[in-house]
């Protein structure tokens, strides 16, 4: 190896180093605010190792352990249903708009890049899916709008079809007498794992994540997802910090650590995501393996 190929490579270590330390230590400071006492917080500021350990945030937040179970399970279903379906539904689009004999395919693929640009708003779609498909207060209010924005991805998908699949191995498929699904799910899926687990993290992501569709269609308690139970705690706390409800409100308010429930509720939200998330990059990378064509 050249002298200035491994300058390049420690370059390119310590570069990278410095991106994962960046990305990491945000991180390490909000799980350390998390368990450090409230006094301690205010009196030295934030730290990489907690001066004070307590646990009276979590302990805070784990009054109610009940809702916040029955919160997490919801979003797990909410998660798992919408991404499965999600990307089931993107796939058999862009697999059709992939298809060059598909009639008045140039039309349905700018119905979907329309979507992109443009959207009826809050209130028309507030009407359509409280109204005509009568989803407000269901479950399925969390599941099923998430699965109608999804253009970006169908058209990410349709490309990926387009130029990673060979249209000999299509054609063969159909000598050998494959219907269209049979080539689908014979062919097209198992080489299509890297985009599959690709859209599928950012779905999981998105579902995980979403805390609007809650806030907008949900009002029962019951069918809050963790997302919102958490706002809706963070909304109280500020509340009871903010407001001049009198000398026992203010005492309460007080008695509560904010900050370091601020904090814990941020890690109660993102904490799954980053323990799933090695899991998806492992079929990510053994998607990308498979994905290839051999000869």
């Amino acid at each position: 190896m050249y002298k200035s190929d491994r300058i390049m490579q420690w370059v390119s270590h310590i570069f990278l180093i410095v991106l994962a330390a960046g990305s990491i230590i945000p991180f390490i400071i909000l799980l350390s605010s998390s368990l450090t006492g409230e006094t301690a917080i205010l009196k030295d500021g934030y730290s990489f190792f907690p001066r004070e350990i307590s646990l009276e945030a979590y302990e805070y937040l784990f009054k109610n352990s009940s809702s916040i179970l029955r919160a997490y399970g919801i979003t797990i279903f909410v998660t798992v249903v919408g991404t499965f379906v999600s990307l089931a539904i993107t796939a058999f689009l862009a697999y059709a708009l992939s298809r060059r004999d598909l009639p008045f395919r140039n039309f349905f693929a700018f119905f979907v890049f329309f979507t992109l640009l443009f959207n009826g708003g809050l209130v028309p779609t507030y009407l359509v899916y409280t109204q005509m498909f009568d989803l407000k207060n269901t479950i399925w209010a969390l599941i099923v709008p998430g699965l109608l924005m999804n253009g970006f991805n169908v058209l990410l998908m349709r490309t990926f079809f387009i130029t990673s699949i060979p249209e000999p191995i299509i054609e063969s498929a159909r000598m050998d007498g494959a219907g269209e699904f049979r080539t689908f799910f014979s062919i097209i899926l198992p080489l299509s794992l890297p985009i599959l687990a690709t859209i599928g993290l950012l779905q999981t992501i998105h579902y995980w994540n979403d805390w609007f569709n809650g806030m907008v269609y949900i009002t029962d308690p019951s069918l809050f997802s963790i997302q919102n139970i958490l706002n809706r705690m963070l909304a109280d706390i500020q509340f009871l910090a903010s407001s001049d409800l009198g000398t026992n409100a203010s005492e309460a308010a007080a008695q509560i650590p904010s900050t370091g429930v601020r904090m814990a509720i941020a890690v109660i939200g993102v904490l799954p995501i980053l323990i799933a998330y090695p899991f998806f990059q492992k079929y990510l990378v053994k998607g990308i393996a498979l994905g290839s064509v051999k000869g």
